[in-house]
């Protein structure tokens, strides 16, 4: 087996040698495709059931997460509901770590308010404690780490170890948008489930919408590609192809995101008015606290090279305010029992010269302070 890096680069070429050699894979734009005759199939027989271009990029998803089997679908949201809507049903229960994209939460809390599938959060610290919490009915638990925004780490392995010694038949699904198969194999660590939004950092350049499942049972994959089937929020061809495309440069994406993450956050808590640095030590996620007395809005007007955008993982510098953006929906006393405040910011590292990146965090900082000076 090859080493990631060179998986992808390499996993998706060679694959139209026999027809013209090109070095870059060919996209399949077809929705429709020839039968030989009647009873026959090239393999190919409608494009919301599979595409030559999807099939590659879900090779290509499974083999970087030391996978068997991936699918590719329409967004980070997709994934998450292919997951639920195939594995539960009325009066199953399932566990999520506590902290988590805002958007998971307000799908559980639709699932547990229609569909009566109950659901209840850990702390993502004492394994014991969520050992404790399964019920006779819990059939999946849910992890997202580092957790978005307060950069909460999980052990994959403890949880998957301690959780399949009382029950083999929980199914454990990771997250792993945040650090990527560059800094996390879920799959290895003992997890049944990962789970991308690859808008993020898969695609890496805010231009695509995706999402990925990658399991490692085979019983599991056919589940997951029936519902996908039926249900339809398939990866279009073009959108897989460009995701294909931007894989080959993952790991030195990831690279660049963590040395300059790594520096911004060594350099945030000296900034006056920077209270607290949250940061997971790899990978290009930061969240920080402005100090209660500079204006959070200020800040974010006064940027001029990050700009305030509800996503992460791209080649630009994009911010976040969690409170009023991916957890908007979260009751108020649950989003500051976790430390969502109004004050939490959550920094999405670019590409950009680290320098530029900290000269304009520092401006901005100084300017939301100035202005409670002059009020």
């Amino acid at each position: 087996m090859v080493k990631t890096a060179t998986q992808l680069v390499q996993g998706t070429n060679r694959t139209d040698d026999e027809k013209t050699g090109a070095v870059v894979a060919p996209l399949h734009l077809s929705t429709a495709f020839r039968h030989p005759g009647l009873g026959d199939s090239t393999g190919y027989d409608y494009s919301r059931m599979t595409t030559p271009t999807r099939d590659l990029l879900e090779e290509q998803l499974a083999a970087i997460e030391f996978g068997q089997y991936a699918l590719a679908v329409s967004s980070g949201m997709a994934a998450i509901t292919l997951v639920f809507s195939t594995l539960l049903k009325t009066g199953d229960h399932f566990i999520c770590s506590d902290d988590l994209y805002g958007g998971s939460f307000r799908y559980f809390d639709t699932l547990q308010a229609n569909y009566q599938i109950a659901f209840d959060a850990w702390n993502g610290v004492d394994v014991a404690a969520l050992v404790a919490q399964i019920k006779p009915a819990t059939k999946l638990i849910w992890l997202e780490t580092p957790s978005n925004p307060t950069m909460k780490i999980i052990d994959i392995a403890a949880v998957a170890k301690q959780v399949h010694a009382v029950r083999p038949d929980i199914l454990i699904a990771v997250d792993n948008t945040f650090l990527t198969p560059i800094y996390q194999n879920p799959i290895v660590d003992g997890a049944d489930i990962v789970v991308h939004s690859a808008t993020k950092y898969l695609g890496g350049h805010n231009d695509i919408l995706a999402g990925a499942v990658i399991v490692n049972d085979l019983d599991l994959a056919d589940q997951f590609r029936e519902q996908l089937t039926t249900t339809g929020q398939v990866l279009a061809p073009f959108d897989a192809w460009l995701l294909i495309r931007s894989l080959k440069t993952l790991h030195i994406r990831m690279a660049a995101h963590t040395k300059s993450a790594k520096t911004v956050a060594e350099v945030l808590p000296t900034v006056p008015g920077v209270e607290k640095v949250l940061y997971a030590g790899v990978g290009g996620m930061i969240s920080f606290y402005l100090a209660a007395d500079y204006d959070v809005d200020h800040f974010l007007q006064a940027l001029t090279l990050g700009s305030f955008a509800e996503s992460l993982g791209g080649v630009e510098t994009l911010i976040t305010v969690p409170a009023v953006q991916t957890h908007h929906d979260m009751p108020e006393a649950q989003r500051l029992s976790l430390g969502i405040t109004d004050q939490l910011i959550r920094l999405s590292v670019g590409l950009e010269d680290v320098d530029d990146i900290i000269a304009d965090l520092r401006q901005a900082i100084a300017a939301a302070q100035a202005v409670q000076q002059e009020n």
